[in-house]
């Protein structure tokens, strides 16, 4: 009988419990979006303290606010973003998001440039024009300032936005406000076209020395770089070259994969990366067969080499297998993967950190090459002439009866 009234006082307890609960609050479609993102980061982001800031807080605070469009969401997502302190981690609105998928797939519509946000100016800054594109024909050159898209201030704009602006019909007309240093101020109405990226120029280059030598420049580690430089090793072996000249100046990178792939070109059995997780955990993708070629090779970076291009460049110089010459590289020691979100826009999160093989954390400090030259600015079509030293500089190193030896001796 007592094990009866205490069955029926919890029962009772339990009934008075749900009549005075509040009820679930349901979730507008805008909430849910925001949710959808802040689960992503909360899932996948490499760093768990979140910058040092309760994750849930930062949620609960953000679904307390008005969301009353998806333009509002779309802000509190980047106020959400902004608060990791990382520029990496970003919002891609739907046009931004296809458009940076179309763009490592090897072909886009556009002008053609490759920007970088200039820290000091807040200005975007060009890295370098694709050849043949109507950037490069309307004559905008690497270091220009971009100071507005359209009469749109870039300092409002992010590196996306503005990509995404620079886009659009082939056909149509997209003007670019720039600042050069000797000139000034320059406009250029620029008519946007289709822009196949095949990202590798190779051509084999006898010198007065007798050498033949093969000069290849990786502009981009798109879907079509590990094909196409597989391509342009094999031909130039044939043909005879004797030592390489890499050219990894003004590439931003692109797809991980392709970095690792395109290093095992060039490296025996070792270690190319090391990726660290958010648990601390350490992979590492190695390199497991031949290298396409043992002849000596030189690898030209800048400041504008990042990403994809520091971990090829750092992989051959911490294995020994090249030596780094030019500038100081950007410093990009994070890596990013693509999430897609419901309404077909999509977050770019930062999931890893890498360190080379020699377990150096090159983030914001770059690789420092073995031999640093500055460098003007050039023209596309100075590259890898005598107006440009860094690549003389490569051909005198190349040259070097020891360079010549050690690589013979391998």
């Amino acid at each position: 009988m007592i094990k009866r009234i205490v069955s029926y006082i919890f029962i009772l307890q339990f009934a008075l419990s749900l009549a005075i609960a509040p009820p679930a609050i349901a979730l507008t479609e805008e909430q849910l979006l925001y949710n959808e993102a802040w689960r992503l980061v909360d899932q996948a982001y490499v760093d768990d303290s979140f910058n040092h800031q309760d994750w849930r807080t930062v949620r609960q605070k953000a679904l307390t606010t008005q969301m009353p469009d998806r333009e509002s969401t779309y802000k509190a997502i980047r106020d959400m973003l902004d608060s990791l302190g990382d520029p990496f981690t970003r919002l891609l609105q739907p046009k931004q998001y296809q458009s940076l998928k179309t763009s490592t797939s090897g072909e886009l519509t556009g002008v053609g440039l490759q920007i970088i946000q200039n820290e000091e100016s807040g200005y975007l800054e060009v890295l370098a024009p694709i050849e043949g594109s109507p950037a490069a024909s309307a004559g905008v050159q690497a270091a220009d300032q971009i100071l507005k898209i359209d009469n749109i201030p870039t300092t409002d704009l992010s590196l996306d936005e503005a990509a995404e602006r620079m886009r659009g019909p082939i056909g149509s007309t997209v003007k670019l406000k720039v600042e050069r240093p000797d000139q000034g101020v320059l406009l250029f109405p620029i008519k946007r076209d289709r822009i196949a990226i095949n990202p590798v120029f190779a051509e084999l280059r006898p010198q007065p020395n007798g050498q033949d030598i093969g000069f290849i420049r990786l502009r981009q580690f798109n879907a079509n770089a590990t094909q196409e430089m597989q391509a342009a090793i094999t031909r130039l072996e044939a043909e005879g070259a004797e030592g390489y000249i890499l050219d990894l100046r003004n590439n931003p990178g692109g797809l991980l994969q392709a970095g690792v792939e395109i290093a095992q070109m060039w490296l025996d059995p070792s270690p190319i990366v090391y990726t660290v997780d958010r648990q601390g955990i350490r992979n590492s993708f190695d390199s497991k067969a031949g290298s396409l070629t043992d002849a000596p090779l030189i690898v030209l970076v800048n400041r504008g080499s990042a990403s994809a291009s520091e971990i090829l460049a750092g992989a051959l110089q911490d294995n020994g297998r090249a030596q780094l010459v030019g500038e100081q590289t950007f410093g990009k020691g994070s890596i990013q993967s693509l999430f897609n979100l419901s309404d077909g826009s999509g977050l770019a999160i930062t999931i890893a950190k890498y360190e080379t093989p020699s377990h150096r954390n090159i983030n914001k400090v770059g690789i420092k090459p073995d031999k640093i030259v500055a460098l003007k600015t050039l023209r596309s079509d100075q590259v890898g002439t005598d107006a440009d030293t860094q690549y003389q500089q490569a051909l005198k190193l190349l040259a070097e009866p020891a360079v010549i030896a050690s690589a013979t001796s391998t």
